[in-house]
Formats: C-alpha cells, sequence, structure tokens
C-alpha cells in the first residue's frame, strides 16, 4: 500500500522512536536499506517495522558514485521509497548537503521521512565536533520531535579510531539532541566500550557477507539498533549479474 508523496508516515517518528527503547539485549532494532520503492516494499512485506535508507545504496542505483548524488536527486528517491510504504523511514542523508538545518528539516519531511541520518564528516575529513553538534542542535530545533536524529560518528572512517574520540563526540552530538548514535564501522571489540560510554541508542553496521557479528550478536554488544549499509543493494547487484551472465 502507498501513500501520497510529502504525506507522513502513518506511524510517525513517535513510533519510530518507540522502537529505539526498552530493547532486550540480543534483540536490536533491525533495519533493512532499500535503495528504491520495489526493494522498501519487499522489506516492508518481509515484516520489518522500519527501514533505513542508505545513501551508497541510493547513490548506485541512480548511477552515481557514494557521495556525489545531487540532494535533490536523493530527497526525490527517499520520497518514492516513503510512499511505496506504510512503515517509518528513516533516510541517509550524508552530511546535509550543505543545507541549512531548517531546509534540511523542510525536505526531509516534505519526502516523507521520519529520521535521518547526519555524518560528521564531509569529503573524507572529520568536522570539528562542536560546529557539527551546533548543526545536529539545529536540526533538533527545526524538527522538534518530527524526525528522530541519528548521529553518525566517523572517527573510525576517517579518523584514528580512537574510542575516547568517539564517545567525546558522541556526548556533545547526544547534548545537541541526537536520538541515536552510529559509530560506523567501529569494531565489535570495542562496542562494550563504546555501549558503557554513549548514552542512549547505539546503531551498529552488519555485514551481509557472513565475516562480521549478526545483529543478534551485536545487540548482545550492545548495540541496540543495526543496519547494513549499502550491502542489501550491492548482494542484488551481484545476483542479478550472475543471473544476466547465466543468459549469455
Amino acid at each position: 500500500m502507498s501513500r501520497p508523496a510529502g504525506a507522513p508516515a502513518p506511524a510517525g517518528a513517535d513510533l519510530f522512536r518507540a522502537l529505539h527503547r526498552r530493547r532486550p539485549q540480543g534483540d536490536p532494532l533491525v533495519l533493512p536499506g532499500p535503495w528504491d520503492a520495489a526493494s522498501a516494499r519487499v522489506c516492508a512485506d518481509a515484516g520489518f517495522p522500519a527501514l533505513a535508507t542508505p545513501s551508497a545504496g541510493i547513490a548506485a542505483c541512480l548511477g552515481y558514485a557514494d557521495g556525489n548524488t545531487p540532494a535533490a536527486e536523493m530527497f526525490a528517491a527517499v520520497a518514492r521509497i516513503a510512499r511505496a510504504v506504510d512503515v517509518p523511514v528513516s533516510a541517509d542523508v550524508e552530511d546535509g548537503y550543505g543545507l541549512a538545518p531548517g531546509e534540511l528539516v523542510e525536505r526531509l519531511l516534505e519526502a516523507g521521512a521520519v529520521g535521518c541520518n547526519i555524518e560528521d564528516s564531509a569529503a573524507g575529513v572529520l568536522k570539528d565536533p562542536h560546529q557539527h553538534a551546533e548543526y545536529l542542535a539545529g536540526v533538533r530545533s527545526a524538527a522538534a520531535d518530527r524526525l528522530f536524529v541519528n548521529a553518525r560518528v566517523d572517527t573510525f572512517v576517517h579518523g584514528d579510531g580512537d574510542p575516547g574520540q568517539t564517545i567525546a563526540r558522541a556526548a556533545l552530538y547526544v547534548a545537541a539532541g541526537a536520538d541515536c548514535v552510529y559509530p560506523i564501522l567501529a569494531p565489535a571489540g570495542v562496542l562494550p566500550l563504546l555501549r558503557s560510554g554513549i548514552q542512549g541508542p547505539l546503531n551498529m553496521v552488519a555485514r551481509l557477507d557472513g565475516e562480521g557479528p549478526s545483529p543478534a550478536v551485536l545487540g548482545e554488544l550492545g548495540a541496540t539498533r543495526v543496519t547494513f549499509g549499502p550491502g542489501l543493494q550491492r548482494r542484488a547487484a551481484a545476483a542479478l549479474g550472475e543471473i544476466v551472465a547465466g543468459l549469455r
């Protein structure tokens, strides 16, 4: 079932926020990452209570390298996904595309998103954490409770992987109003340390190739929610490649 473009999700941000609360250890909120309307319907029909779009997966679907998708095309893609399903959709909007907090919030709400993922790096360089915290505070102020804000911390991608730095950045972002913290690509071994030092929900990424911990194991280690980045889109593309190769 679909809904008009720009219409708020029936569940809304409140239900999406509630899905993160009081989760039993070992039972994280698992959010698959659809890259278009068709994949969103597949995920929703499979029974997942919410979805989280991957910017890299959408970029690949639209023919762009990761990080090069024009903002207008990203928001249009998110709108198609949100319109296609009746479960909450959170959107990965990279570092905000240079938009002022109010405009970013307006465009997310117009697209039908109930949450967003915002990273603290640009062009492979970590942002000043205090300035980024101010940006997140502006997003929270403009959105009030209408958006669930997932603050991605890129210290394990573009920094030195220091857990202390990660925890310090997370504290600033939570104080600014972030609902969840996402230390992307943090090793599973440091997850208990991060869990002990970070307030509120904690997002971890899981791999789909069997090389990393399962969502349940990540939950046991302290993850509140688990996402997959562009993993689903890449697996689907690989499977399609095998099918097409068999047609020759």
